[in-house]
């Protein structure tokens, strides 16, 4: 501000030299216009005619530089005011920074705000996209398929029958009378018709009741007439671990076990 009030008075003080020098302009000019007139008459010598045009063309530059100076001062005091709004809106600035930290602030937690709804919604998104993903509970081959490429599937309902190969075991229905020194954990030795070769074994569980009181339609004696008929008990064979891993054993092959009750 110190600055602008400087070049004002520089402006003044320029301006009233330009009024100085127009005045000086214009008293050489009249002068000049008289003298020409006189030196046609021979009333004054060449020479002083000269030297009185020299100083009218001399005033004329002064105006002109005066004006040029002029306006250097209304540029100058122009800058000057420019700087002054600078500072002026720094100030300005520098007073509201605290209500501009708070704002920023706001903003940040604002924005922090849309993160964690932009982080629930993509764990929405990844859940929905897992979604169109079915696994199977087991492993294994596709033994029926009920779908196919374009079908609109429902809840609950089927679409796939999984044979599962890795947990494969034996159904030995066994004659009663052979069950009389068959326990648990006794070693067998099945023999699968399919690839003529022996697999190894062992047995898993003794029946609680014979397999025709599993059937659907179980059997009733209306008469009361009994007549001993030797019955069937399915005896679970469990397949050893090392004995499937080409996964060639599918459910519903013939074999026959031998179990070993030494």
């Amino acid at each position: 501000m110190a600055s602008v009030e400087a070049e004002q008075a520089n402006l003044v003080s320029a301006q009233h030299k330009l009024q100085q020098d127009e005045a000086i302009h214009a008293r050489a000019a009249r002068d000049r216009v008289r003298y020409v007139a006189l030196v046609e008459k021979e009333e004054i010598s060449r020479s002083y005619y000269d030297a009185r045009e020299t100083e009218a063309t001399a005033a004329a530059q002064a105006v002109e530089a005066d004006r040029a100076a002029i306006v250097s001062r209304e540029q100058a005091i122009a800058e000057a005011r420019d700087l002054v709004a600078q500072r002026e809106a720094q100030l300005e600035g520098a007073r509201t920074a605290p209500q501009q930290v708070t704002d920023a602030r706001a903003r940040s937690d604002s924005a922090a705000g849309h993160l964690e709804q932009a982080r629930a919604d993509l764990r929405t998104a990844q859940l929905n996209l897992s979604y169109t993903k079915i696994f199977a509970p087991v492993s294994g081959v596709i033994g029926r398929k009920t779908v196919e490429l374009g079908h609109r599937v429902q809840p609950g309902q089927g679409l796939l029958v999984i044979v599962p190969l890795d947990d494969i075991w034996i159904t030995a229905n066994f004659k009663e009378t052979q069950l009389k020194r068959m326990r648990p954990g006794q070693s067998v030795t099945i023999r699968v018709d399919t690839f003529g070769r022996d697999y190894k074994g062992k047995v898993e569980s003794l029946p609680g009741a014979a397999g025709p009181l599993f059937s659907l339609f179980p059997p009733e004696n209306a008469t009361g007439n009994y007549v001993k008929v030797v019955q069937r008990f399915p005896v679970r064979i469990r397949i050893d671990n090392d004995q499937n891993a080409e996964h060639l054993l599918r459910p519903g092959m013939s074999v026959e076990p031998a179990v070993d009750v030494h």
